[in-house]
């Protein structure tokens, strides 16, 4: 079997997953050299998995002649920067979402891969989960007519630190948490043309003191005058609890689950089950599959399934939600066209960091 050397730069939380898949998970990748600034992290994630190089600036990395391909998994306000020296590298590109918080630096990125013309693919690996991709073959299909109302779900078990959740590096909770379902609309539904949302301080009073909110509801209109809504929240306390329902003129596409183990405690005070802990868990699988598909489409010659530009129409919604919850206003997607700032205001060359997810 043909392998695809790959370099890996960024080995924190979700990294050393990635770095775990394309080492031991996939038989069509080799991990070859991987990258940080955090060297600790480096050497943990190097000994690990016995990659062969592990260097502390990616500019090393780049000229690595046994490096193929790039895998970026590094913060966010820095996928522009990194994306732009794989490019110059003459290097296929995975990138982790969302493209940046910034549009500006989202649309800059798409102009560095059509100038070069090198092999880009965006991260968002929900669409290779088993049941959302079931999901939409079933909708391709037929099965329950045409969708027409799109409804999403995302609660995470415990809040982020105050750190990762200031919108100066997250974008804010529209963005940060909302960017996933947000894709998925996009990806079952079509375009969306007009977003309203509400939204507050509900469960973490601290989350007012960065300017941010820990609920939000958002409403969005399709261009084909289809409906869809995607409700977000830290408090999910129970578990991580992700799920997509597609309503149909013939029937309902239901996808998610919440049970992590196939059992039940039956007892005379009542019956229990486990939950999903985190997003690790949960797409464990999905992220393996996103990867091997870059690599197989890198092999193959293939065009990318997820596309910068998939990251920047995701990103636009999120924008103008956020827009939409700060003024109470609709906003019409073909207002946004700068990025959003840390009150939610859109403007043009906002930006931050953020660790990806």
């Amino acid at each position: 079997m043909a392998k695809l050397n790959v370099g890996l730069i960024g080995v924190g939380r979700l990294g050393r997953v990635y770095a775990r898949d394309l080492s031991t998970r996939i038989g069509c990748t080799r991990l070859t050299a991987i990258a940080d600034t955090d060297e600790a992290a480096l050497h943990r994630v190097r000994d690990e998995f016995g990659v062969p190089r592990a260097y502390p600036d990616s500019a090393e990395l780049f000229r690595d002649p046994s490096v193929d391909a790039i895998v970026i998994v590094t913060p966010t306000n820095t996928h522009r920067e990194v994306t732009v020296a794989a490019a110059a590298a003459r290097k296929p590109i995975f990138c982790e979402k969302p493209p940046s918080i910034s549009l500006d630096d989202a649309i800059a990125m798409r102009s560095t891969v059509a100038e070069s013309g090198v092999f880009f693919q965006l991260g968002f690996m929900r669409r290779f989960d088993s049941g959302y991709a079931a999901a939409r073959a079933r909708l391709d299909a037929g099965a329950i007519g045409d969708a027409v109302l799109f409804k999403s779900t995302s609660r995470d078990p415990y809040p982020p630190s105050l750190a990762y959740a200031d919108p100066k590096s997250s974008g804010g909770l529209i963005i940060d948490m909302g960017i996933h379902d947000f894709d998925l609309a996009r990806w079952f539904m079509g375009e969306v043309t007009s977003v309203q949302a509400i939204g507050g301080v509900l469960a973490y009073p601290d989350f007012a003191t960065i300017g941010d909110i820990d609920n939000a509801v958002v409403s969005l209109v399709f261009s084909t005058g289809r409906l869809g809504v995607v409700d977000l929240t830290r408090n999910g306390i129970y578990g991580y609890d992700i799920s997509t329902e597609l309503l149909g003129t013939q029937g309902t596409l239901r996808i998610g689950y919440l049970r992590e183990t196939p059992l039940l405690l039956m007892t005379r005070e009542g019956v229990a089950h486990d939950t999903v802990p985190y997003f690790m868990e949960r797409f464990r699988d999905a992220y393996t599959a996103q990867l091997e598909n870059f690599a197989q489409n890198v092999l193959d010659g293939r065009e990318p399934p997820v596309t910068v530009e998939d990251g920047i129409e995701a990103l636009r919604i999120a924008v103008a939600a956020t827009q939409a919850r700060e003024t109470a206003l609709p906003v019409q997607l073909s207002s946004v066209r700068g990025a959003v700032g840390a009150a939610g205001e859109v403007n043009a060359g906002a930006g931050g960091a953020s660790s990806s997810r």
